[in-house]
């Protein structure tokens, strides 16, 4: 399988998605196992990374084709839906309205702000929109979940999170370095940290350096700009409803003509997304049953990822360059620095 062909699982019948599903569940495994060893890794970037490898090592069957098309599109969504049991209304209002303040503004100032940074340097539309929502809402997730919107290449989708995995493990070393001379400690540091850092884990693991109640503000900050996962993506979509629009008719454009298909406005595993927020803020689910849900959202987009990862060709990655690498720090910088003036200004 020289290159992974999307294609509907639906047309190919429903047997023909397993050969495919066991590969990337295989896959899967060897990523979680390899994330243990190298716990600055999450599983979802490992799992990136197992299938850029087997896709540039291994020349495997076509009928793998449909369950890896499956996998990395369908599961993807199912594990987007149980990302928001992680999120409660209650979260929120303990965050108060200073703290949703500067949530807004650090997740809107580096969305903004990097794609006009891609566009200087010349990087790829659809990279400098996945590197801009990565860096602004949650990593790797928010970058599987536009793909799963935008549907870019997947060399870009992979060099994005790339960039997220780099600079979030970066803050892990620099941040607490920086918290002494920037006067930061405690609940301070952890808002800081939770409005930078992009993976759930990354954030934990930087905050713990400090304390208990700079993991617990951390984590508070971290996962309400998870909550702005929702709206951006329902705004991307309907920018490229829009794009799509009107180009149509020209048969331009990467697939943005007449034939490009257009995606709905608020995509169904958002609505999906929502709704399990609303779910769990109703106290409804025990917490045996949200670590149950939790392992499964972690199940899912790590098979999702791997078979994303699997549509990665090394060769057509090294023609992108170092423009992506220049904007993935100066990505960083802004996040953290709108971050840290809006920590200063509200504590």
């Amino acid at each position: 399988m020289a290159d992974v062909t999307l294609v509907s699982p639906r047309a190919a019948g429903f047997r023909a998605v397993w050969p495919g599903l066991v590969l990337l569940l295989v896959g899967a495994v060897v990523a979680w196992a390899l994330s243990l060893g190298i716990p600055a890794l999450s599983p979802l970037v490992m799992g990136v990374i197992v299938g850029a490898v087997v896709a540039n090592t291994v020349t495997l069957p076509e009928q793998m084709a449909p369950g890896v098309t499956f996998g990395a599109r369908s599961l993807l969504r199912v594990g987007i839906v149980l990302l928001g049991f992680r999120l409660s209304l209650g979260d929120l209002a303990a965050l108060g309205s200073d703290g949703l303040l500067v949530v807004a503004v650090v997740v809107s100032a580096t969305f903004i702000g990097t794609q006009a940074m891609a566009r200087v340097m010349g990087v790829p539309g659809d990279l400098g929109l996945l590197v801009a929502t990565g860096y602004s809402i949650c990593g790797a997730s928010a970058i599987a979940a536009v793909d799963g919107v935008i549907q870019a290449d997947e060399e870009e989708t992979a060099y994005a999170v790339g960039l997220v995995t780099l600079c979030g493990s970066l803050s892990i070393a620099v941040l607490p370095a920086l918290a002494g001379p920037l006067g930061l400690a405690g609940e301070a540091f952890g808002t800081w940290v939770g409005g930078s850092v992009h993976d759930v884990g990354q954030v934990v693991a930087t905050a713990a350096q400090d304390s208990e109640e700079a993991v617990a503000a951390a984590t508070v900050v971290k996962l309400t700009r998870v909550v702005l996962l929702a709206p951006m993506i329902a705004l991307i979509a309907f920018r490229r409803r829009r794009k799509i629009t009107a180009a149509g008719g020209q048969g331009e454009g990467e697939g943005e003509g007449a034939g490009a298909k257009h995606p709905p406005l608020v995509p169904l595993f958002v609505v999906g997304f929502l709704a399990a927020i609303l779910l769990r803020s109703t106290g409804a689910i025990p917490e045996s049953g949200l670590d149950a849900i939790k392992v499964a959202e972690k199940v899912f987009l790590t098979i999702a990822l791997v078979g994303l990862g699997m549509g990665v060709r090394f060769d057509r990655l090294r023609r992108l360059g170092g423009r992506p690498l220049m904007l993935g720090l100066a990505a960083w910088v802004l996040v953290a620095g709108t971050a840290y003036l809006g920590t200063t200004l509200t504590t």
